[in-house]
């Protein structure tokens, strides 16, 4: 179900300091990824990758900051970078008429406009940065240009673009069939793994808009949540407790999610191994 708000009514807390320092910080080549190899890399998919591998793609790398509300993709339009997500979280959604649905979230384990080199296909999601923070990013001709010349690299994306698509699947399947309870929690764990952090700057009305929820069926289940001690509840910010607890509350969707980004991550280091 979508919700009625568009995307301009959409709100989570932001980092004002992030605000402030603009969209893009030190458009310089990444030298301190070719001098240092993995030193400075926190993305998943780029620290699975051999480390030739690396130094090739990082000649063209560049690091950005993501403030909040960025847009770095957009429907229907064929992007021109693809986005290496460092820190921050990022929202995968489809919008129509005004409404808007989350079907993924995207942190440091990601790479925002990979589906399209892998696939093909223009893309039919948003990508919009909810939590602010940084990325590098590298233009899509000089990325394909180097998979041809290092397939390990697709071969990593393509890993991590097969778990994304399940993300999203099961992501339209727990809208229908579980419950706000289950759901809430399934969306809190996801996104605590993204960002791989414990307190997640969110607040209920941007649960309950890309959820699809009503907010006071929200409020009511956070409540309830932290009655329990799951969770803690301040101005802007929720901060998970206990987290095992909160990973049995979840549905199913949560546990084939994050084994699907575990599996990915696990063949792709065999196959450097080999």
């Amino acid at each position: 179900m979508m919700t009625n708000h568009g995307p301009a009514e959409v709100h989570s807390p932001g980092d004002a300091a992030a605000r402030q320092t603009g969209a893009h910080v030190g458009l310089q080549r990444s030298g301190s990824i070719r001098s240092n190899g993995r030193a400075f890399v926190k993305n998943a998919i780029l620290t699975k990758v051999a480390l030739q591998d690396l130094a090739a793609i990082a000649e063209f790398l560049e690091p950005v900051v993501l403030r909040e509300r960025m847009s770095l993709q957009e429907p229907k339009r064929a992007p021109d970078y693809v986005y290496f997500i460092e820190s921050g979280l990022v929202s995968l959604r489809i919008v129509a008429a005004g409404a808007i649905l989350e079907t993924a979230v995207i942190g440091h384990r990601g790479a925002v406009g990979a589906s399209f080199l892998v696939g093909g296909h223009l893309p039919t999601h948003q990508s919009i940065v909810i939590f602010p923070g940084s990325a590098h990013r590298i233009r899509v001709e000089d990325l394909r240009c180097v998979m041809h010349d290092h397939p390990e690299i697709r071969d990593q994306l393509a890993g991590y673009v097969q778990a994304l698509n399940m993300h999203c699947a099961h992501t339209a399947l727990c809208g229908v069939r579980h419950d706000r309870e289950k759901r809430i929690a399934c969306w809190i764990c996801l996104a605590g793994d993204a960002v791989q952090s414990q307190v997640l700057p969110v607040t209920h009305d941007y649960l309950a808009s890309v959820l699809g929820l009503r907010r006071a069926g929200v409020t009511e289940t956070l409540m309830r949540f932290e009655e329990q001690s799951l969770i803690r509840k301040m101005r802007g910010l929720l901060q998970i407790d206990q987290r095992k607890c909160l990973e049995q509350r979840a549905c199913s969707c949560y546990k084939l999610i994050s084994e699907s980004y575990a599996a990915a991550e696990a063949i792709t280091s065999l196959r450097g191994l080999l």
